[in-house]
Order: structure tokens, then sequence, then C-alpha cells
């Protein structure tokens, strides 16, 4: 749930007053977190309990102002917890009834900017796992151990 999270007043739409169609809705959506999320603290968890060791919230590449929300070094393996709101969900994503323009720019915007992230590290040599927030957590932690064994390391 990389840092597709809040949206700051600098990036509001132009010409419109502001990017919330209330105070409520603007505290509510200033109060979403870019990281440490229910599920990505629950694949956290369930990663961890595999014996994995991994970074959290890290830069795979230092040159690249982009987070993944597991980073296995060793492995250059980036896992992405991705929100359904955020990230466009296929399945579950549903615009809002205000400010419809604004937001669904804002979410092309971060879907481009997860395409363009995935095509960077690729180019690296990582291997770029994503998962949508409603994931079975059980099954992305064995998708990522499968991956972190083919890399040829081995939980702790």
């Amino acid at each position: 749930m990389t840092d597709a999270g809040p949206v700051d007043d600098a990036a509001q739409a132009p010409g419109s007053a502001s990017w919330a169609s209330s105070p409520a809705v603007r505290r509510s959506m200033q109060g979403n977190r870019s990281r440490d999320t229910v599920p990505e603290l629950a694949v956290r968890r369930a990663v961890h309990a595999r014996g994995l060791r991994y970074r959290v919230a890290a830069r795979p590449l230092p040159d690249l102002r982009r987070t993944a929300d597991l980073v296995f070094s060793r492995a250059r393996i980036a896992v992405f917890v991705d929100g359904c709101y955020w990230h466009g969900c296929p399945e579950h994503h549903r615009l809002p009834a205000t400010h419809v323009t604004y937001w669904s720019e804002k979410v092309a915007r971060n879907r481009a900017r997860d395409l363009d992230t995935d095509a960077r590290l690729a180019a690296a040599g990582w291997t770029v796992m994503r998962f949508w927030e409603h994931d079975d957590p059980a099954a992305v932690a064995n998708a990522v151990e499968a991956a972190v064994r083919a890399a040829g390391l081995r939980p702790r």
C-alpha cells in the first residue's frame, strides 16, 4: 500500500476548492495510512511465521523514490500489497459520488506509477510481486516463500 495513500493539498485538482467533499471526509482520508495497514500487517505476520526476514517500507533501488511493502534485498524481491481503492482493483474499486474526475485521475496516476515501478525494478533484475489487500495473507505468504526459495535463499 505504498505511497498512494492520503492526498495532500498540493495534489488537489486544478480549479477545485478541495479534493474532499466535506471536512469529515477530509479527516477520514487524511487518516489513511500508506504503510502498516491491516492487510499489510497480516501478510508480514504470515511471511515472518515462515521464517523469512525482510525490510519493511524500503526502497528496493536507492535512486528510485518508491518503497515496497516488503523487500528481500539478497533475493531481489519486492512485494507490494496494494489497496483496492488507491490502486484501482478491478474487483472492488468504486468511484466516489463526488469529485469523480479528480479521483479517477488520481487512481489512474497511481496505476501508471505502479507499472513504471514494476518496469524499473524488472530492468534492474528484481522480481516484483503485487497482491491486493483482499488476497488471503496465507496464500500471499506461500507465494512469497516460493519466490524466495526459488531465488536460492532459505528461511531462518
